[in-house]
């Protein structure tokens, strides 16, 4: 039985279930693309309308974690605050008109390796900020340009294809100097919140989002953030890094083998 367009009723659960647990994971580690995009696309949503289906689901979660660490925000050396919403507004909105642009076929191709490379970016995430920290140390902090030209691809990365955005952009704060994890925080969160809210807007004027199933992933994934991530604070990092790691490879391994 379809309800409300959402088809039948186990599509729904494992949307719900999917979006609460992302909502969750993203509140206190990242990594809930790796449940939104393989949720949507194994109930029968195209992979590029699923990549941007999830991305809208996830907004909200996005736009409190940068309201939360507002006190702390501070642009990383050679950027400007006005220079880093411009950057990610345009590198955001890049991204999103590029997934416009890209056929399902090629996306669908494209996938598994995405959700490897976000995968083995949140696996080795602490290792990679350690060092883009110990680069900065050893080294002069990169010119303006080249911090501007750093900060736009991973915008235009995370206006395509959001997995792992978290962990590149504290390894870019840290190879552009900056040492204050609250504060790469702040950043790391107001980047996220603006070129997710600009590709939003871009993939809704497209039109290739699934507005029923982004709602009602939007309302299960904000009541994650806000009550799932209380029991995944309880879990030890480890174990949830690795948990999440596991689950990134999963996914990638089937949709290599859907093909």
């Amino acid at each position: 039985m379809d309800f409300l367009g959402l088809g039948p009723a186990s599509h729904i659960a494992l949307m719900l279930a999917a979006a609460f647990v992302a909502g969750a994971l993203n509140a206190v580690a990242g990594g809930g693309s790796f449940l939104t995009l393989p949720a949507l696309v194994f109930t029968g949503v195209p992979p590029v309308v699923a990549n941007a289906t999830g991305t809208v689901a996830l907004l909200p979660g996005y736009m409190a974690g940068a309201w939360g660490f507002k006190d702390d925000m501070q642009s990383p050396p050679g950027l400007t605050m006005k220079q880093v919403v411009l950057l990610s507004l345009v590198g955001g909105s890049a991204g999103a008109a590029l997934l416009l642009f890209t056929p399902d076929a090629t996306f669908r191709k494209v996938v598994p390796w995405l959700l490897l490379a976000a995968t083995a970016m949140f696996a080795f995430g602490p290792q990679l900020r350690a060092w883009a920290a110990g680069s900065n140390a050893a080294h002069a902090a990169p010119s303006a340009t080249k911090a501007a030209l750093g900060m736009l691809i991973v915008a235009i990365y995370g206006g395509y294809f959001n997995g792992g955005l978290g962990i590149l952009l504290l390894a870019l704060f840290g190879l552009l100097g900056q040492t204050q994890l609250n504060a790469m925080n702040g950043m790391k969160n107001l980047v996220s919140a603006l070129l997710t809210a600009i590709a939003v807007a871009i993939y809704a004027v497209g039109g290739i989002v699934e507005w029923p199933q982004a709602l009602l992933m939007m309302v299960a994934a904000t009541a994650g953030g806000y009550g799932g991530a209380r029991v995944a604070r309880k879990i030890p990092a480890p174990i949830l890094r690795w948990g999440i790691v596991a689950t990134g490879l999963v996914m990638a391994g089937l949709f290599f083998a859907k093909g």
